[in-house]
């Protein structure tokens, strides 16, 4: 047995994560992944039928660790279909063609010491602490029950009862056609791209997409597998881990530039000079052209995107829902809407011709395709979508983050417009500019957004709420 706190502090909210060896480790993996094949399984109509699907990512640790959990699976009765290296993406891909559960083996933009796992439903979609979480961290904890009915005195892996199977299905190829299925990139113009995988899994998923289109010329830039992140972390959202892609996109000539996370479920977006765009932009990019296959249809944006997205969704004949920051908001608010697209200021996408899941290469080529259907360069392209200026995130250590954000609220007085707390507390400014101020739900900070017409402005707002959130 473990305690529940050991447990509660690797399985999150929305995923498994924790150092190898210390937090994580085969035993633990095993038991998750008997926990979870027992919740899917009873949920079917019995262990006949029943698998999961596995992929896991370039670190040392996965092929391992997804191996134990394979094993915890088939010691539960339930069948196991392993599809080897993958991107997060891929590995929802599968989940959504086979119809059924899945495991991903990686730590995203962690640094390597790290791994864990995200687990979705059949057709990719998520589970969260409400919908299974909770219940597989009270498993873990307490001994995962044998297949049979009794409890474990020993490791799940020598578990009694019928075990599942094994298979191997590798759908990299049919992943890669169904996207440009979706994206059709058979007609744009002749195009250099440079592509920063970050020695992630955008090494892996990147010459399979894109290479078959034979307009398109891959620049690669670190696509060597490797768990060890020898070049730079890959977290695209932090600017330094994008400056070896501003040279390469200036030094190759290259029309666009592309830099992937870890797992390459994000993608973020360098212009021909070098410039990073907007996740914000892009997302009303994909909007835009997403709702001009389905007028009338719901796009969902979080609340700390600019607000040019839902005055272009609305431009582009669309209904803007504007949720709280985390991809189980996103997802959820999709499902209930029927939404036919969602994005994130941390470029994470949301399609709903991807069973609502998320795909960084899929927004990638939404811009691609958007880019080879004219001749201007993507600066200029890109203008439009790009209306306002912004801080971009800001992290403060306080020790109250309420009595904080309360007395920025006081500082700014009659200044104020309006005010709500959907995620924070975002506040409208009568200059027309916005912040928000959130708590980080696991560390002391307190996260800043601020927004408005120039770089002026957002400066001057920005220094003035820094001064009082940190005294």
């Amino acid at each position: 047995m473990r305690s529940l706190e050991s447990v509660q502090s690797v399985i999150k909210a929305y995923d498994v994560r924790g150092l190898v060896g210390e937090q994580l480790d085969e035993a633990f993996v095993a038991d998750v992944g008997a926990a979870f094949a027992a919740l899917v399984r009873e949920e079917g109509a019995g262990a006949s039928g029943v698998r999961i699907v596995i992929g896991h990512d370039m670190r040392d640790s996965s092929p391992a660790l997804s191996s134990a959990f394979a094993e915890g699976v088939c010691a539960q009765g339930v069948d196991v279909v392993l599809i080897g290296l993958a991107s997060t993406d891929e590995l929802y891909f599968a989940s959504g063609i086979l119809d059924c559960p899945g495991a991903m083996f990686t730590a995203s933009h962690n640094p390597a010491a790290y791994n864990g796992i995200k687990l979705c439903r059949a057709g990719a979609k998520p589970v969260g602490q409400d919908t299974g979480l909770r219940r597989i961290t009270e498993q873990v904890a307490a001994g995962v029950p044998a297949w049979g009915g009794t409890e474990l005195d020993e490791p799940v892996r020598s578990a009694p009862g019928a075990r599942g199977t094994v298979s191997e299905r590798d759908v990299l190829a049919e992943y890669g056609q169904y996207l440009r299925e979706l994206v059709d990139l058979s007609g744009v113009r002749e195009m250099k791209v440079a592509v920063d995988a970050g020695n992630g899994m955008g090494g892996h998923t990147v010459p399979s997409v894109l290479g078959p289109v034979s307009a398109l010329t891959v620049e690669p830039l670190y696509f060597e597998l490797d768990g060890t992140f020898p070049n730079h972390e890959a977290n695209p959202l932090d600017p330094k881990n994008l400056v070896d892609l501003q040279k390469h996109v200036v030094a190759t000539g290259a029309d666009i530039g592309l830099a992937f996370d870890g797992d390459a479920d994000r993608c973020f977006v360098v212009d021909e000079r070098g410039e990073p765009v907007s996740p914000s932009a892009v997302t009303a990019l994909v909007a835009e052209r997403e709702l001009a296959k389905n007028p009338g249809g719901t796009v969902i944006h979080n609340l700390i995107t600019s607000k040019a997205v839902p005055e272009i969704i609305v431009e582009s004949g669309g209904i803007p829902v504007r949720t709280r920051v985390g991809h189980s908001f996103i997802k959820t608010t999709m499902a209930e809407t029927g939404a036919v697209f969602g994005g994130e200021h941390s470029a994470h996408y949301y399609f709903r011709d991807f069973w609502g899941a998320d795909s960084g290469m899929l927004a990638a080529m939404h811009v691609l395709a958007a880019l080879g259907e004219q001749d201007l360069p993507l600066s200029q392209l890109m203008a439009r979508y790009d209306r306002y200026a912004a801080s971009g995130e800001i992290n403060s250590t306080v020790a109250d983050q309420e009595e904080r954000a309360n007395a920025v609220l006081d500082a700014f007085g009659t200044e104020i417009v309006t005010t709500d707390r959907l995620d924070g507390v975002t506040v409208e400014l009568a200059s027309g500019a916005w912040f928000n101020l959130r708590a980080s739900n696991t560390e002391p900070l307190l996260r800043l957004n601020v927004e408005a017409r120039t770089g002026d402005e957002v400066a001057e707002l920005t220094d003035k709420i820094l001064a009082v959130v940190r005294g």
